[in-house]
């Protein structure tokens, strides 16, 4: 018997168990585990497969992928399956996720736990699912109703799963012993379960300029990603051909597509989200301390997005304002935010007014004396925010870990005026702090293992991505962007228009151009920001000057209508050739990649600095803060990951060029690029 699947005989039903903590990865032993289960349950009328622990399995081992595949695969598994004289039956609880579900699809039956999760993510991962999932769905659910699940890689829950028919029955209780006694029931009656394999009347018929249809609308958010195309593709198959020449084609799409760059990068994103995690040099048994209540100082629209964001995780928290006309109006902008989510249909009332009272206001700042953790949240001025943690060091309990939710100032400078620096971290949130998914948790000088802890599991608590950085100007992901700022007015003064730029981008995968976000933040505030440096950006500073601060004046580096639809403005094109024809510079038309390759380069640059600086503490951790707070594409992996891609001796060649073609000092190859590149070396570890 493998370690790795248990199994038993239990009357006339064989249970195998899937031993293989903490998901149930689908791994060679595993497999090699259930043929054994499978082929030692002879006798047996029926097979119960189930999972042990939290889940009955989260689908392929991804780190086998690339390697060569030790038999059995899956499908030899599933043929099995689908040989034995008796009924077989997936019984799940916690999540039958990719590999987990096209198992549980495999077999005669589904039965599962209320509230179980069923999904073939797959497509997020860049490929289509390869072992038969896209063929067995649509014949249990139709093609349509497939698709839903197959091109989003949404998972649904077990109540839905059954009233789609995919799910034959929905157990209350200890699943082993309910879905034993469903088995036995189901034996007793003489019930038919046909294989979905066999089954043909979900799609028989299917209209097919419906389906274009329904592909045309999931596909909209796509843009260049491969794998949704991929996942529309084999349920087409599902539908115009035979079962096995459908898995055939399935299986080239999953081939062709697990072995391209995008999947790659998707990957490379998904084990980093993991990886970003551990902490290097922090003590495996350093425990968090517990956080029940907290405090948030500003009620501005970041401090209003961080409370909501405890609040939508259950966690009570009072925000605290100076001014209560400015409290009240912080709270009411909350309320109208989950009002907004209410009438979308995307949350419940009764969850609206449960937030809604963990959610409360003071003007008085002895509140703090009640909490576990205090975030300032107030503008950008040191100043200003060493006062706030001069009163907050001198209110909060003493073992208070106090935060500050600065975007660009020094954390070690905030710190130095409080008695407990040790217990001083930054927690940047990102705008809006109660959607964007990522919190750089920065560590400060004095900063202890318990404090990073702390912010790290409230961080999860909350449902956000941690990645630990440095103490720096900026820190990871806005000291790079920093470094783009200038290439992009040196592009408007050579040659570009603002529209220009943002098209590429946008057709690199990025959801917004750098002009279009930087209308959408504010260029009032990029204009305060380089006044506080003493630096200039004779275009972006012409704008300001007449009023045209982005999305909240209807006009900055676009026009804005009603809609707030940007509107390429002639006015706009003005200012930019003036501005060339006073610089003296004679503007030229300028190519696609090279206007890729001067916003990326000086990122990546600023990237390597940043890694020989160790404020980051591997590459991967600044792909993730990329992709989850900057918009940058999954499927392309982040900065450095394109930097690998590029190879690290072209990137050394091209930022040379354009140190010496655009003027730009700061464009010299960083220490850490050439070192890389002498060597063939690069920033993260190849995968397969």
């Amino acid at each position: 018997m493998s370690e790795f699947v248990r199994h038993e005989r239990l009357g006339e039903t064989h249970v195998l168990c899937i031993a293989n903590p903490p998901v149930n990865t689908l791994r060679t032993e595993v497999r090699a585990g259930l043929a054994a289960g499978i082929a030692a349950a002879a006798g047996a009328r029926a097979v119960l497969i189930i999972g042990e622990g939290r889940g009955f399995s989260a689908g392929a081992e991804m780190t086998e992928f690339g390697k060569g595949r030790v038999p059995p695969s899956l499908t030899e598994v599933f043929d099995m399956i689908a040989t034995f004289p008796g009924l077989v039956v997936a019984a799940i609880h916690g999540n039958a996720l990719g590999g987990g579900l096209e198992l549980a699809l495999a077999c005669h039956a589904r039965v599962a736990s209320p509230g179980a999760s069923l999904g073939l993510p797959e497509v997020k991962r860049g490929f289509v699912p390869g072992a038969g999932g896209t063929q067995r769905l649509p014949r249990l659910i139709g093609a349509e109703a497939a698709m839903d699940i197959i091109v989003t890689g949404e998972p649904v829950r077990a109540e839905k799963a059954l009233a789609l028919g995919f799910i034959d029955a929905v157990l209350e209780g200890p699943l082993e012993d309910a879905a034993l006694v469903w088995t036995r029931n189901a034996l007793t009656v003489g019930a038919k379960f046909t294989l979905a394999a066999e089954r043909t009347d979900r799609i028989a018929g299917q209209d097919m300029a419906a389906f274009d249809a329904k592909a045309a609308t999931l596909l909209k958010r796509a843009r260049g990603q491969a794998s949704p195309r991929g996942c529309v593709e084999a349920v087409r198959a599902a539908v115009t051909l035979p079962f096995e020449e459908g898995l055939a084609k399935e299986r080239a799409l999953f081939a062709e597509l697990v072995a391209g760059e995008q999947s790659r990068a998707l990957r490379h994103i998904f084990f980093g989200e993991r990886e970003v995690l551990r902490v290097p040099g922090m003590p495996a048994d350093t425990a968090p301390l517990p956080v029940n209540r907290a405090v948030v100082i500003g009620a501005g629209t970041m401090g209003g997005g961080i409370a909501m964001s405890f609040a939508n995780f259950g966690v009570p928290v009072t925000v605290v304002e100076r001014d209560a006309g400015a409290l009240e109006k912080g709270l009411a902008r909350c309320r109208a935010n989950w009002e907004r989510t209410v009438t979308s249909g995307r949350l419940s009332q009764a969850d609206y007014e449960s937030r809604a009272k963990l959610l409360t206001g003071s003007t008085d700042m002895s509140v703090v004396a009640e909490a576990d953790l205090v975030i300032e949240a107030i503008y950008e001025d040191m100043d200003a925010k060493k006062t706030v943690f001069a009163e907050l060091d001198r209110l909060a309990r003493p073992g208070v870990v106090l935060a500050s939710n600065t975007s660009t100032l020094d954390i070690d400078a905030i710190a130095s005026v409080t008695r407990r620096p040790e217990l001083v971290v930054g927690m940047h949130f990102f705008s809006p702090a109660n959607v964007m998914r990522l919190l750089e948790i920065v560590r400060a000088k004095a900063s202890s293992h318990v404090a990073i802890a702390t912010a790290m599991a409230l961080g999860k608590r909350i449902g956000k991505l941690a990645v630990v950085v440095g103490n720096c100007d900026g820190f990871v992901g806005n000291r790079m962007t920093g470094k783009r700022s200038p290439q992009v007015e040196k592009l408007l003064q050579e040659g570009c228009l603002p529209q220009d730029i943002d098209r590429v981008m946008e057709a690199y995968g990025m959801a917004m151009g750098p002009l279009a976000t930087g209308d959408l933040a504010g260029l009032d505030i990029g204009a305060a920001v380089r006044r506080a440096r003493g630096t200039t950006a004779p275009i972006a500073d012409a704008l300001v000057a007449a009023g045209r601060f982005g999305q909240k004046t209807s006009a900055g580096w676009y026009r804005y209508d009603e809609k707030r639809t940007r509107i390429p403005d002639p006015e706009v094109e003005r200012i930019i050739l003036d501005t060339a024809e006073k610089l003296q510079i004679r503007r030229r038309t300028i190519d696609d990649q090279e206007i890729i390759e001067r916003l990326m380069l000086p990122m990546v640059n600023e990237g390597a600095r940043i890694l020989e600086e160790h404020i980051a503490a591997r590459a991967i951790d600044i792909d993730v803060i990329f992709v989850n707070g900057f918009g940058w594409p999954a499927w392309r992996g982040g900065p450095m990951f394109w930097a690998d891609q590029l190879g690290l001796a072209t990137v050394r060649d091209r930022l040379a060029h354009y140190a010496q073609t655009t003027n730009s000092p700061d464009l010299k190859p960083a220490a850490l690029i050439e070192t890389l590149a002498s060597e063939g070396g690069r920033f993260s570890p190849a995968m397969g």
